[in-house]
């Protein structure tokens, strides 16, 4: 984010309105990991290097920054001719068209007013709004692509491969993809995960030991291979599949099931074919009772579990684990908690405590909800 705002200045200072424009975004991006992490957080002043220990901004007001900051981005890129135009080969998220930057930015608006859901601000009128403006396809999406070595979950992989041991799945996902939670096995689990020496997949559960050795492949680990975990696999920010999901939580919300069931399935469809998934195995998932449920019986554990399903490995999964209170089916609680409740925050690091406690807002614990979260 340090590097983010001398790139806006020195937009700023350039006329580089393009360059402005896709720092404010960038920025947002951040920001709004912070703000779902952490809520309240040092921001304001926290960039110009002339206060070493900054104050931290109220959890709503750096929500209320990252929409700003979106819609500034967005006005930038509005603007006609800049002195300086943005660069195909500097810009490793979206090659220097504006218009797809343009695309990201209500994107991320609709993922940030879809978070509100259990407040009174949430608005479907406005969601929708966002969504008309944002992603038509999955080529839309905003990933990276280009790396020093490889992509950072090839790097998990490898390192299980060299028996460092840090990248295995939790039986939470494993059972939801292989049929035991649901009762139909996802044909996306062999494009994620590593088969186990008995020829299947398993998960580990969370908080506890790991299978067995954990080096003779008693478990699944991300794949090596794997859609997202290839050496050049792209790395999401955010996708086409994700506005659709959001599209089907905003109308069920507004009960407008038709269209939620529409984009369910179109949010499913859309992923599978994405990733690859051969027809008549994407199809005989769709067409599974228990998935082409019809309009009348679409429902918001059906539409959080197929997000969920989609948007493997992408943060914002914590964000809808925290509305839906943790309520997927079968999803367990990890082992040896201390207290008998899921997380619902992190609390701040040691770097923090340690050198701006003065600013560092009182945290009880993890369980401790965020605003948007109660």
């Amino acid at each position: 984010m340090t590097d983010i705002y001398d790139l806006q200045k020195l937009g700023e200072e350039q006329q580089a309105t393009k360059y402005q424009g896709a720092a404010k975004i960038m920025m947002a991006m951040n920001l709004q990991l912070v703000h779902s992490l952490w809520g309240s957080a040092p921001y304001s002043n926290a960039f110009t290097g002339e206060v070493l220990t900054p104050a931290y901004d109220d959890a709503k007001a750096i929500y209320q920054a990252c929409l700003t900051l979106l819609d500034e981005g967005i006005a930038l890129f509005n603007k006609p001719d800049p002195t300086v135009d943005l660069s195909a080969d500097a810009d490793l998220i979206h090659h220097g068209v504006a218009t797809a930057w343009v695309k990201t930015a209500h994107a991320l608006k609709a993922r940030l007013l879809n978070q509100l859901s259990k407040t009174q601000e949430y608005s479907t009128a406005s969601i929708f709004t966002e969504l008309s403006a944002a992603y038509t396809s999955t080529a839309d999406d905003a990933s990276i692509t280009t790396y020093d070595v490889r992509n950072p979950w090839n790097q998990e992989a490898v390192d299980n491969a060299a028996l460092l041991l840090d990248g295995w799945l939790s039986k939470n996902y494993v059972d939801a993809m292989t049929g035991t939670t649901y009762g139909i096995a996802d044909p996306r689990l062999p494009l994620t995960a590593s088969l186990t020496q008995f020829g299947d997949y398993r998960g580990t559960r969370n908080g506890g030991d790991r299978v067995g050795t954990g080096t003779d492949q008693e478990e699944s680990y991300i794949s090596l291979t794997g859609y997202y975990s290839s050496t050049s696999s792209p790395l999401y920010i955010i996708t086409y599949e994700e506005m659709k999901f959001i599209e089907a939580e905003a109308a069920f919300r507004s009960n407008d099931l038709p269209r939620a069931y529409a984009a369910y399935i179109e949010g499913i469809t859309a992923n599978m074919n994405k990733m690859g998934v051969a027809p008549a195995a994407r199809d005989t998932y769709i067409n599974d009772p228990s998935v082409s449920v019809g309009a009348a019986n679409i429902t918001l554990a059906l539409i959080f579990k197929e997000k969920y399903k989609a948007l493997f490995l992408m943060p914002v999964t914590w964000d809808d684990a925290r509305r839906f209170d943790y309520g997927y089916q079968g999803f367990q609680l990890p082992l040896n908690v201390v207290t008998n409740t899921f997380i619902r925050r992190l609390v701040y690091p040691t770097v923090e405590t340690s050198r701006n406690s003065v600013n560092v807002p009182a945290v009880s614990d993890v369980t401790q909800k965020l605003w948007w979260d109660q």
